[in-house]
């Protein structure tokens, strides 16, 4: 079994292996609520999971925990992307704003998150999901901390 160097990596490098690599073995947000990474480029990143009656709030809908899961997830991933080898990320800040419900019986939910920018200290970015029909369910910004590597 071979050791990966994740601190080798660029934020790239390690998004793509946890979309392609990782094992679902590894605890993991992803583990938890199925998320799947379905598109990984620099700044932008696309996941999606099935609704299923876990996810209930308690009018019987999805709770708005998980949209707004997706959204820190796609928004944080897109800004780590963009980051260089050992350099990290957190979230300061996530806005969102929900549209409309959606259903628990298994329809997908698909989030993209986009860099809008990358500086020293902070990077900010935008990120919206969409039910099955392509119908608007959130959208929100992100604003979060650079953490250097580690000297």
């Amino acid at each position: 079994m071979t050791t990966t160097d994740f601190a080798a990596m660029t934020g790239l490098e390690l998004m793509r292996w946890v979309a392609t690599e990782r094992s679902s073995d590894i605890p993991s947000i992803d583990r938890l609520i199925g998320l799947r990474f379905e598109e990984v480029e620099h700044g932008r990143i696309v996941i999606s999971l099935d609704t299923r009656p876990d996810f209930a709030n308690p009018l019987g809908t999805v709770h708005g925990g998980i949209a707004a899961t997706l959204l820190d997830s796609v928004m944080g991933c897109a800004v780590h992307s963009t980051l260089p080898a050992g350099v990290g990320y957190t979230t300061l800040e996530l806005k969102v704003n929900y549209i409309r419900a959606a259903r628990t019986d298994g329809h997908t939910l698909t989030a993209t998150g986009s860099v809008i920018h990358v500086g020293r200290r902070t990077a900010t970015a935008e990120g919206k999901v969409v039910d099955a029909d392509g119908k608007l369910i959130a959208h929100a910004t992100t604003t979060c901390i650079i953490l250097p590597a580690a000297d």
